[in-house]
């Protein structure tokens, strides 16, 4: 075994171990509770689960925040005080920074920035981002991944396995095996910041004709594997809007919409991790100050390409659900790779369908969540599902499902924040209109070629 060999394995080791310390107690007091019958959501086993997981950094914290979104996955305390995770892991300190930076491009690395900012923009989990200026006077955004991520990685997918197949011998509701082959996939490619530059050249070329959205630019001669520098996109948190007035709320929100939509109807192609964090919204000057005309999409680590068939199969579920077209909404089902239908479980399967889809199927200005309060938006749906699927399940949720569940999910919680108010049927039908899937899988096949990537099988 080789010294690089041998430091993975150490950092894997080291890995399993601070895992088991910081999580393991926690997860056995989870699987303790439903054991013996109790609910298994107390709020003090919640908060230390979630500063456990925001101390680890890393990929079992982005786990953590995709099982909130499914349902039976974790108890309802848990999966709440999991979602405000978000970006907020502790950072690397100036010296790390300057090893890494080193690591990435040399000793005399920076003598190739005007400036750098040795505190962290922000940090999140896998990495952290740092102001520069180029040597051209260009503003900057170093995205720089913590040291030892892959080992990170493949330490807590083989934990994962472990935890969920625990989960499977607890009659859980659903089976996650699909699910973690998605995540594994995920995680895996969201260490290269190589392919992460290509996402990016991808969503410029999609969002090129939508004015309301900014993609930053990649500059690839301070690019590395795990290094990766675009231009500084100006802007403010997303959240700070969440009291503006409503014009500018909704102007926010279409602009989230159409970010969201139309690289999914129009190339198949969805941003899986809508948090906050992801986006800015930038402001064009007036004599009355600032005004608010747009967002920036900051992040593309998480993004999924689905094959063209699965997308037929998001507007057949909508258009069968609109319709009352039960044939149509089982063959979307299936599409995506559900087994053994029965009736009773396509109606079950339904109920968090018609949650979802909710505010797209209602032609009326409405928010997103229609009175709902925050706290409780899904909740009786989950609930709803969870006991029916005791009864008749476990179902096994199809891998490709896993990321599209979670954006849509995330996306909600955006417009729920911002209470905007918008006619969702008429967004949603702009970007469907005139929908084939011969033409979407042209556009997908063009627009991955010119950025030099191909969909994964």
């Amino acid at each position: 075994m080789n010294d690089t060999e041998q430091n993975r394995l150490s950092a894997r080791a080291a890995r399993y171990a601070r895992v088991g310390t910081n999580v393991g107690g926690v997860a056995a007091r989870i699987a303790g509770a439903r054991l013996f019958g109790k609910s298994g959501g107390d709020s003090a086993n919640a908060t230390a689960l979630t500063a456990a997981l925001g101390s680890l950094k890393g990929p079992i914290m982005k786990v953590a925040q995709l099982l909130a979104t499914i349902p039976d996955a974790l108890p309802p305390e848990y999966a709440d005080a999991l979602q405000q995770l978000q970006s907020d892991a502790p950072p690397m300190g100036a010296a790390f920074v300057k090893r890494r930076m080193q690591a990435e491009l040399g000793p005399g690395w920076a003598e190739r920035f005007a400036a750098f900012d040795l505190r962290p923009a922000a940090a999140a989990s896998l990495g952290q981002v740092h102001r520069a200026t180029g040597l051209d006077g260009k503003a900057l955004a170093c995205k720089l991944q913590y040291p030892d991520m892959p080992s990170a990685v493949e330490a807590d997918l083989s934990q994962l396995q472990v935890l969920f197949s625990i989960h499977r011998r607890m009659s859980p509701a659903v089976d996650l095996r699909e699910a973690l082959k998605e995540i594994a996939a995920r995680l895996r490619e969201e260490l290269d910041y190589r392919q992460e530059a290509k996402h990016a050249a991808l969503y410029r070329l999609m969002l090129d004709g939508t004015p309301e959205v900014s993609v930053p630019d990649v500059v690839d001669s301070l690019s590395t594997d795990r290094l990766l520098t675009m231009g500084w996109l100006n802007g403010e948190k997303l959240l700070d809007y969440k009291d503006a007035d409503l014009d500018t709320r909704n102007r926010i929100g279409g602009a989230m919409f159409k970010a969201w939509w139309f690289p999914f109807s129009h190339y198949g192609v969805i941003h899986g991790d809508p948090h906050f964090g992801n986006y800015t919204v930038r402001s064009q000057p007036s004599p009355d100050g600032p005004v608010p005309d747009g967002i920036n999409l900051l992040d593309y680590g998480c993004i999924r390409v689905f094959p063209p068939r699965f997308v037929g199969g998001v507007v057949d579920l909508y258009q069968g659900l609109l319709h009352g077209e039960r044939d149509r909404v089982v063959n979307a089902y299936e599409t995506w790779g559900f087994k053994g239908l029965s009736n009773p479980l396509i109606d079950v399967l339904n109920i968090w369908a018609k949650f979802i889809y909710g505010p797209i199927l209602d032609d009326r200005v409405r928010t997103i969540a229609d009175g709902v309060q925050p706290g409780h938006y899904g909740r009786k749906e989950a609930f709803a599902v969870h006991k029916a699927l005791k009864e008749l399940g476990p179902i096994t949720v199809p891998r490709e499902f896993v990321f599209m569940d979670r954006a849509a999910v995330g996306l909600g919680g955006v417009f729920l924040h911002l209470r905007a108010e918008m006619n969702f049927y008429r967004l949603f039908n702009e970007q469907i209109d005139g929908f084939t899937l011969d033409a979407m899988a042209k556009r997908q096949s063009a627009a991955l070629a010119a950025v030099g990537m191909v969909r994964e099988k």
